[in-house]
């Protein structure tokens, strides 16, 4: 297995810090909208998806530190919760919390944006 080295740990930093920067930058955005649940919307999914994004880098480095024979059977239960909180967290937002589903889909590329952005950068 291979170990992560200092350039991984540092690009995986600044892909973490990324994503509030465009999450700040999307929220600004939204404001010119005028509308709270716009910007709630981008703003909570950009949040979902930063949780999500921690939560799944969390769960794969357990997996990775542990290697034993449990440990794919555990990293698909924690898959599988996370999908189901992920998924009852946007149900939510959308029902309940009456944010704009477009502007919730917006804030929910966060992460998408930033590893397109990064992949890109690194191609240059």
């Amino acid at each position: 297995m291979k170990k992560m080295t200092e350039k991984d740990d540092h690009l995986l930093a600044a892909l973490a810090r990324r994503n509030w920067y465009i999450l700040g930058g999307l929220t600004l955005l939204s404001l010119a909208w005028q509308s709270v649940s716009v910007t709630q919307g981008v703003l909570a999914g950009g949040l979902v998806a930063i949780i999500g994004y921690r939560w799944r880098y969390r769960s794969v480095e357990k997996a990775l530190a542990s290697p034993d024979k449990g440990a794919p059977g555990r990293f698909q239960r924690s898959f599988i919760v996370r999908l189901a909180a992920l998924g009852a967290a946007i149900f939510l937002l959308i029902v309940k919390g009456g944010v704009n589903p477009p502007a919730l889909a917006v804030g929910l590329s966060v992460v998408v944006i930033n590893i397109m952005w990064t992949t890109l950068r690194r191609m240059i």
